[in-house]
């Protein structure tokens, strides 16, 4: 049966499944563009730096569960300022606001401030709290290091500081219920004649005051501590896992999709020319080709990972190497039957080149067996990626799917519950590998005319 490249999409497109397969494709294409648009390329790059996820909390759960909970869980809030700055006499007066609508059920674990100012002097920063109630509560006030120069100066504040202990502590006489612990977060949060939640709209504002200068707040963000956050949740190093499954995606496609086209490729074109030339030709290639496939692939895999490196790229190179030899087995015995039909026996009394016969008339015949070899050849590079990165032996530099779950191993995530760690990971390895064994079904259907029937 002779194909074409519309022929076979005719006949690929009548398939349900492998229509099927291509709608999960497109959808994991579609995750991939997501995080090119909305992930800057430096967050996945410092994937393994603890200092980047400081403002995350550890081991959360994803945000999304207290839609099934009676009682609404806190959620981990990292705030952006509104900033606003004015000139009172000769005091420059620098704001930054941070609105909350808290509406959970339980009290917030901590509250973080981090800044970093850019001054010449030694301006006074003064953090407070308006609470739903329009009662104000001053935090703290710090004067920062002089300089008399411009400097940059970073620093962090916590609920936990004993200045900020203190200066709650002093309010305490408002509320009419005992305190029990003393605590930044419960004075803060706590109605006044019960110890309860107070929900509603809270404000936390920063001023930075100065006489020598316009100082400028360069970072500011204030972080209400929680234990949930996110679509996805933390793992136990604060990292958002929504960013580690996004990138994950279009690395897994990376991955399966060049080391499927690379095996195919390879493998064809070296069966198709053991099988066109034969004789001593095929003889030597095929006997090449056996000690190849009689390696064990996972434990060199392993060797090499472990001698070599455990780059991705490497990686991508060493599945090629193992992974061209079965094709090129059946691409020789297709291109053994089809180098005796009369057509190709008339090109090569016209003169023809081999290589010319090759590309004209026998590899065009193995197209829909090459499409379908890709299709089932990407999962199989998929779970061997995400194999050897769940021993430890993947690139580290790389949120992989396989490295996730090496991750979740490595901190006990499955004896600890953390079921958000485990499964996404899984799920999108089943469901990338489903997608791709989908389209390879649908092509096996149209090589062979006895499923076709």
């Amino acid at each position: 049966m002779s194909f074409s490249a519309r022929g076979i999409w005719r006949e690929f497109s009548h398939s349900k499944i492998g229509m099927t397969g291509i709608v999960i494709l497109a959808a994991l294409f579609l995750m991939s563009i997501i995080a090119f648009v909305t992930i800057p390329v430096e967050i996945f790059k410092t994937w393994n730096d603890p200092a980047s996820w400081l403002l995350y909390p550890k081991s959360a759960q994803p945000a999304w569960i207290n839609y099934f909970q009676s009682e609404k869980i806190p959620e981990h809030l990292i705030l952006q300022p509104q900033s606003s700055s004015q000139q009172l006499s000769s005091v420059y007066v620098l704001t930054d606001s941070f609105a909350v609508n808290y509406q959970y059920d339980g009290f917030p674990s901590d509250f973080i401030y981090q800044y970093t100012a850019k001054y010449i002097g030694s301006p006074l920063l003064q953090l407070s709290v308006t609470r739903p109630d329009g009662i104000e509560l001053h935090l703290i006030s710090i004067s920062l290091p002089f300089s008399n120069t411009e400097t940059t100066y970073t620093s962090m504040l916590f609920s936990t500081q004993n200045v900020i202990v203190k200066n709650l502590g002093n309010d305490k006489n408002r509320y009419s219920f005992p305190f029990d612990a003393l605590s930044s977060e419960k004075i803060i949060f706590s109605k006044l004649d019960e110890n309860k939640i107070l929900k509603g709209n809270y404000v936390f504002s920063v001023h930075l005051y100065d006489v020598s200068g316009k100082p400028t707040l360069e970072k500011s963000n204030l972080v209400i501590g929680g234990k949930v956050f996110g679509m996805m949740g933390t793992d136990e190093l604060r990292r958002d896992l929504s960013v580690g499954l996004l990138w994950g995606t279009p690395l897994a496609l990376f991955i399966g999709i060049t080391v499927a086209i690379g095996s195919v490729v390879l493998g064809l074109l070296y069966g198709v020319f053991a099988g066109f030339k034969g004789k001593a030709t095929d003889e030597i290639l095929m006997r090449f080709n056996d000690i190849i496939y009689a390696m064990p692939a996972l434990p060199l895999l392993i060797i090499l990972a472990v001698t070599v490196g455990n780059s991705v790229f490497l990686m991508v190179g060493f599945l090629v190497i193992f992974g061209w030899v079965g094709i090129a087995k059946v691409s020789r015995s297709m291109a053994m039957q089809i180098k005796t039909l009369q057509y190709v026996e008339a090109s090569k009394l016209m003169g023809q080149k081999d290589r010319k016969i090759i590309f004209k008339h026998i590899l065009p015949q193995l197209l829909p067996y090459a499409f379908a070899s890709i299709a089932i050849s990407v999962p199989a590079a998929i779970t061997t990626e995400a194999g050897l990165s769940f021993l430890g032996l993947g690139d580290p530099t790389f949120p992989t799917w396989g490295q996730i779950l090496h991750d979740a191993s490595s901190y006990s995530a499955a004896a600890r519950g953390m079921w958000w760690w485990i499964l996404p990971p899984g799920i999108l390895i089943a469901i990338t590998g489903l997608a791709f064994v989908f389209m390879g079904h649908a092509m096996d259907v149209i090589i062979n005319p006895r499923l076709r029937r």
